[in-house]
């Protein structure tokens, strides 16, 4: 007997049967082929299709359980869709198998090409992938390619202080000063040459000579560590104009579009200068430095929930005066839940507002803290980087420090 073979099948008829009794397989193929038998005529006898291959293998699984036989019944066809359909209708004439009734109905007749050119496009869109991602770059590629690796070649050394810079910078009126090496090879390779790097966290006389000749444009990084560069420049050199990174960002990772962006919207030195908080002589409650180019964005200072102290006798006498213990116990407030901490001058006013993880950093790199206030509890090593760097006082809402092992002031909410 013929039987089709998988590639060959266009449509699969797929039927249930019921049998309300125990029977077995070949009693279903009998009564399938004896039951259809004269029904279709000649042209469409099964038995005559299936001996020529155009009807394959019929494919019945069965399950008995509690006296009755349920089942599947699976017929591949290469004939075309009307004589595949006139074959699964004629199915449904069985209503008997053996001496037990019996009901057969056509669930679908599935067209197998639908699945497989479903796959045959599925894999194209693969192999297109994998094409385009390992095709040959066109020759705007390959250019931009070679022009960018030459220009990163062109790093060099300027000044005695030997600072990494591009190579325009001895010619240019005007030029872009920015942290480190890995900022001046991302400005050569999108083609700005007229960079130089201050290279550390001191400025180099090399770029306080610089600022006074040419045109100058600081580009810091967009955190922390820019801010306290930026303050630094402003402080001991002339620049003309300020830009800065978004937020979060280095300027080394930025892109050719955001480094336009950023020069296009740099600002003049004085008006950052203006920006950035002066010492006061009295102690300003609602002093708030603003980071320097922060989004513009008002500071609304909502009414702090009542700390309740624990009644605990007060570990260290302290002579603070009542303004000064209201300014502490209203920063204290102000920091729950934030895990941030205030950085205070010798008059108490906000040097600026740091996380908790950038406290030692700050106190070294300000080298003015008078006092530390913040949401935490105060660790030896804090204390000691502390006394190191001079600070005097160190407020927080606990401490593991006793205030007899050191010789700063420790100040919890309970002492205040």
């Amino acid at each position: 007997m013929a039987k089709i073979s998988p590639v060959s099948a266009k449509y699969i008829v797929q039927a249930t049967i019921e049998i309300d009794g125990v029977v077995d397989r070949p009693d279903v193929i009998g009564a399938i082929f004896g039951q259809t038998e004269g029904l279709l005529g000649e042209d469409l006898e099964l038995r005559e299709l299936q001996r020529s291959g155009r009807i394959g293998r019929i494919d019945v699984n069965m399950d008995t359980k509690g006296g009755k036989t349920r089942g599947t019944i699976i017929i591949p066809s290469s004939l075309d869709k009307a004589e595949t359909a006139i074959i699964a209708a004629a199915l449904e004439v069985i209503q008997r198998i053996g001496p037990c009734n019996a009901k057969l109905k056509v669930d679908k007749i599935e067209d197998v090409r639908i699945s497989k050119r479903h796959f045959v496009v599925e894999r194209a869109k693969e192999l297109l992938k994998n094409l385009i991602e390992t095709t040959m770059p066109d020759s705007s590629e390959i250019s931009e390619e070679v022009a960018s690796s030459v220009r990163v070649m062109e790093i060099t050394e300027y000044g005695r202080d030997r600072l990494p810079a591009g190579p325009a910078i001895a010619e240019s009126d005007d030029i872009i000063i920015v942290e480190g090496r890995a900022d001046v090879l991302n400005l050569l390779k999108y083609g700005f040459k007229n960079v130089i790097a201050i290279n550390g966290t001191s400025i180099p006389d090399t770029i306080k000579e610089l600022a006074k000749q040419k045109e100058t444009t600081a580009f810091v990084d967009g955190d922390r560590g820019g801010d306290l560069i930026l303050k630094e420049l402003l402080s001991v050199t002339e620049i003309d104009f300020v830009t800065k990174a978004p937020d979060g960002k280095e300027v080394e990772e930025l892109t050719k579009k955001e480094i336009h962006k950023c020069l296009r919207s740099r600002i003049a030195a004085e008006q950052v200068k203006m920006d950035l908080p002066a010492a006061s002589p009295a102690i300003k409650q609602e002093s708030l430095q603003r980071p320097i180019f922060q989004k513009t964005k008002t500071i609304q200072r909502q009414v702090p929930q009542k700390i309740e102290p624990l009644r605990r006798p007060v570990t260290k006498p302290v002579k603070l005066s009542e303004a000064e213990k209201k300014v502490l116990i209203d920063m204290l407030n102000d920091l729950v839940g934030t895990r941030g901490a205030y950085l205070l001058d010798s008059k108490m006013s906000i040097l600026g507002k740091v996380p908790l993880a950038e406290i030692e950093s700050a106190i070294k790199s300000l080298g003015s803290v008078n006092a530390v206030v913040f949401d935490g509890v105060i660790e030896k090593e804090l204390v000691n980087i502390a006394e190191k760097a001079g600070v005097k006082y160190l407020v927080a809402m606990d401490s593991k420090v006793r205030p007899s092992e050191t010789s700063l002031t420790i100040l919890t909410i309970n002492d205040i």
